[in-house]
């Protein structure tokens, strides 16, 4: 059971890494257009795996079934991260982060829709984590503005794409990661067509501040946490996985203190805590 602890602390680094993420987020939406996010993340991770794809290749056969996990998982990460920050554009921060995490709900009902698997444990680590993230990320509620309801839908269907993500990587998880996400990464590159056809690859490129903040999502926050994620989902369940994964927000406080100077509420604090307590019910259920 010891030895099982390496990955679950695998998925407690995908969700630091991912915390540490939201700063540089922050600012790189005042920069550059969602479009322009999503695919030059992607493309500066394809650039640093390169290398190690074209070392595994003379070595061993990749094989289709990785190709093809890691394909189907760049699908709903590309639509997650664009529908993500496409619907924040037009509803609050806070609101965004409580639906985005409401993929925990839909991991879920997936799993036991697909695994006819489910139990009281479960049950109650999901009400305490929904009731913990809420605390957590404390959203406005319903704005009545065309608009807002647009970018709330927007980012619902974002976490239903992050839903399917956790999901896919558990059926693949056997997979070299490395090799798995280098793959998942490709379909980002789609997104880049709005740039291409208006000219504006150039420009994005010429805001240095963003092409570093750029490099460091890319290798920490997608080649370090997703190779994570990965690995830690070889032996821990998608429904705990996705639970675990609803620290990203507390990370995210932790780092969004050290680096905006923002601080956590007690509401937030109590929430933090209660995403922790369902952890520990889930925790009888947590491996394959």
């Amino acid at each position: 059971m010891m030895r099982n602890y390496k990955y679950l602390l695998a998925l407690l680094g995908t969700a630091v890494f991912w915390g540490s993420s939201f700063p540089a987020i922050k600012y790189l939406m005042n920069v550059i257009s969602e479009y322009s996010y999503t695919w030059v993340r992607g493309l500066f991770s394809i650039i640093f795996l390169t290398p190690y794809i074209i070392w595994f290749a003379t070595r061993k056969d990749i094989g289709s079934r990785c190709i093809k996990g890691g394909l189907l998982a760049g699908i709903f990460y590309s639509l997650g991260l664009w529908l993500q920050a496409w619907g924040t554009r037009y509803t609050t921060a806070s609101n965004s982060a409580f639906i985005t995490g409401l993929n925990v709900l839909f991991v879920h009902i997936f799993t036991a829709i697909l695994y006819k698997r489910y139990s009281k444990e479960l049950l109650v680590s999901l009400v305490t984590s929904v009731l913990g993230l809420y605390l957590l990320t404390m959203p406005t509620g319903l704005i009545h503005s065309p608009l807002s309801r647009l970018g709330d839908f927007l980012v619902l269907l974002g976490a239903v794409m992050w839903a399917l993500q956790v999901l896919t990587v558990d059926k693949y998880a056997e997979c070299d990661p490395f090799i798995f996400i280098y793959f998942m990464f490709l379909p980002t590159l789609i997104y880049a067509t709005p740039d291409i056809l208006n000219n504006n690859v150039h420009c994005i490129f010429m805001n240095w501040e963003a092409v570093i903040l750029l490099i460091y999502l890319a290798l920490v926050c997608n080649i370090g946490a997703f190779s994570l994620q990965v690995y830690g989902q070889k032996r821990i369940k998608p429904e705990v996985t996705a639970i675990i994964f609803l620290l990203e927000p507390v990370f995210a406080s932790i780092f969004a203190y050290f680096t905006l100077g923002e601080t956590m509420t007690p509401q937030q604090i109590l929430g933090a805590g209660l995403i922790l307590l369902s952890m520990y019910t889930a925790s009888k259920h947590m491996y394959k």
